[in-house]
């Protein structure tokens, strides 16, 4: 939830274009791989950069969201670009009277035919937040992380208890950061409405969730650039686990007790040790 005076329109551009860019920095985001979005339920006026208009059906019926305004991705756009010409890379939707339908407002040099093809776990994740926390803004990036997209196809890591234990041992800033551990969606056809359901529900107890053997989604209520924080938290994790397999696991990471005590010391809910 973000308090008046709210960002405006090209400060929310600059901080999606940010994300992406970093993203890109830690190999997350190969070629047109990955997408993000932004939910804002304040009055924003869109077409000083969005000048054409045209009507589109939601993937779901959203009644509540009616004249919330979300800023997505196009499908083949990189997200490394967005930055440098972000309205040639998002479209900016405004949600309709009955939450059916929306407004898509695009710029005359827009670079893609279709919104990303993942746009329908992006809405319903946007929709299930704003429906438990009544937040204004809400932003969601899907990302292809390699080290943690690589442990999703050992076996034992899909366990959410062992991954997280794992995971978390490495540094302090890991479960300060992420204080309810990373949630695990086994594999789904990506963009499919199984993929959509199991990854909302594990939003509801997470702030990242890895999709097996295809990458991760992140989400914030903060910023942009929060929710591709939370990627790179878990990423570096996931690099010190892939470096200690390569080592014969010599390495120990954080015990429990010592985990228990940074989470005291700093007032960290958790109950992952």
């Amino acid at each position: 939830m973000l308090t008046a005076p709210y960002p405006e329109l090209d400060d929310l551009l600059t901080l999606m274009g940010e994300a992406g860019k970093r993203l890109s920095e830690i190999d997350a985001s190969e070629g047109s791989a990955g997408n993000i979005s932004i939910c804002v339920r304040w009055p924003i006026e869109p077409r000083s950069r969005f000048p054409l208009v045209e009507e589109i059906r939601l993937p779901q019926v959203v009644p509540e969201m009616a004249g919330a305004t979300f800023f997505v991705s196009g499908s083949g756009r990189r997200l490394r670009e967005i930055i440098e010409d972000p309205t040639a890379n998002l479209g900016c939707i405004v949600v309709d009277e009955g939450g059916a339908t929306g407004r898509l407002y695009t710029s005359y040099h827009r670079l893609f035919k279709n919104l990303t093809s993942e746009f329908n776990s992006h809405l319903a994740v946007h929709y299930d937040q704003v429906m438990l926390s009544d937040t204004n803004f809400h932003a969601v990036i899907h990302a292809q992380p390699p080290y943690l997209t690589y442990l999703s196809h050992i076996q034992r890591y899909n366990d959410e208890k062992y991954l997280n234990q794992h995971l978390l041992r490495w540094q302090p800033e890991t479960i300060v950061q992420l204080p309810e551990g990373v949630g695990f969606v086994p594999f789904q056809l990506p963009g499919s409405p199984g993929l959509m359901q199991a990854t909302v529900e594990s939003l509801r107890q997470h702030r990242i969730v890895i999709w097996a053997k295809h990458g991760v989604m992140a989400r914030s209520d903060i910023s942009t650039k929060r929710a591709s924080d939370r990627v790179e938290y878990a990423e570096t994790a996931a690099r010190y686990e892939y470096l200690n397999l390569t080592t014969g696991e010599q390495g120990v990471g954080l015990s429990h007790v010592e985990i228990r005590a940074i989470c005291t010391a700093f007032d960290v809910q958790q109950n992952i040790f």
